[in-house]
């Protein structure tokens, strides 16, 4: 729901502000539509039914997987795709993951999005409409910023969209920004972001020129600058930096190479978090013995790490699998 609309059109039909704010409390809470809006007036949801549409996207198809996983794949009014998923863990997580570009203009070479055609950057309404899609079928406690798109190039829309989401029920601490290293996004995430908000950092090789062949933004916003910020957000608010590392057999994942991103991190400010390949093509994934290795120095070395558990997979919903087809252009 566009709410800058919503806010206008409640003014011009001369109600009250609060009217748009009792229309987003409903909304936040997983209403399916105006018509459940019973506090607010029949002739105001009649009225808003017929001039702001309920969601910015159209669901245009959805896939399940059998951990359970759900992948949603919406359009944009101008018809770029958008793909969600909603990931739920025998805890009792309800994670989504959501999109804040329809593509990446940014080509890493692991990346499925990355091969798509670049769209454009979502506004904040069209990131909150595939949260609240899933809300309306569940609660929700936890969300990403990791689907399509470099969530740094999209700062502002970003940040305004997070800032919403307590609302409908997930907390900054639960909520994870992840970027490849976009320098002037990071700057005023790290200068600017006073909300526990947290940051993850795509950086998935220690040696600069094997980052820059799998990651070319590398070349335009070199490691050691990315790594100074993420560890100046260390220092301001000692909350860990989330370290993704997509393990890529024979390419990233030696045990020198552990030792290298070792030696690079240090032991404060990061967190890795080893991310089993998902396949997309153009690499084939670790085995489970070369990754449990590779921990094992990041253990000796005493830099925290985790594996990833891999949801989604089979239905091309993991960790870099996101590439939704564009529509097909009808010819006159």
């Amino acid at each position: 729901m566009d709410l800058k609309h919503l806010e206008e059109r409640v003014a011009e039909l001369g109600e009250p502000a609060y009217r748009a704010r009792q229309v987003w409390e409903w909304t936040a809470r997983g209403a399916e539509g105006y018509d459940d809006m019973t506090n607010v007036p029949r002739t105001l949801r009649d009225s808003l039914a017929a001039d702001v549409p309920f969601s910015t996207l159209a669901p245009e198809s959805e896939q399940r997987s059998r951990d359970g996983t759900v992948k949603t794949l919406f359009r944009t009014h101008d018809g770029h795709p958008v793909e969600a998923v909603l990931m739920r863990y025998r805890d009792g997580r309800r994670s989504v993951c959501v999109s804040s570009q329809s593509g990446c203009p940014l080509t890493c070479t692991f990346c499925a999005t990355g091969q798509m055609a670049f769209g454009r950057n979502l506004t904040p309404w069209e990131i909150l409409d595939q949260v609240l899609h899933f809300r309306r079928s569940e609660p929700l406690n936890h969300l990403v910023f990791m689907g399509m798109g470099e969530p740094l190039m999209n700062v502002d829309a970003v940040l305004e969209a997070a800032r919403r989401l307590p609302d409908i029920g997930i907390t900054h601490r639960r909520t994870t920004i992840s970027t490849v290293g976009w320098l002037p996004g990071l700057q005023r995430f790290v200068e600017e972001v006073d909300e526990p908000i947290r940051l993850a950092l795509s950086l998935h090789a220690a040696d600069p020129g094997l980052r820059s062949e799998l990651m070319p933004v590398n070349d335009r916003y070199p490691l050691p600058d990315v790594l100074a910020l993420c560890r100046a957000h260390w220092e301001r608010t000692k909350r860990r930096v989330f370290v993704e590392y997509v393990m890529l057999a024979g390419v990233n994942d030696s045990q020198a190479q552990a030792r290298a991103l070792a030696g690079l991190l240090g032991r404060d400010a990061f967190k890795v978090n080893l991310i089993p390949y998902n396949p997309t093509g153009m690499y084939d994934g670790s085995s489970r013995s070369v990754i449990a290795a590779f921990k094992t120095e990041l253990d000796r070395a005493r830099v925290p790490s985790t594996v990833r558990l891999t949801r989604g997979q089979d239905i091309a919903a993991a960790c870099g699998q996101l590439a939704a087809p564009a529509r097909p252009r009808v010819r006159a």
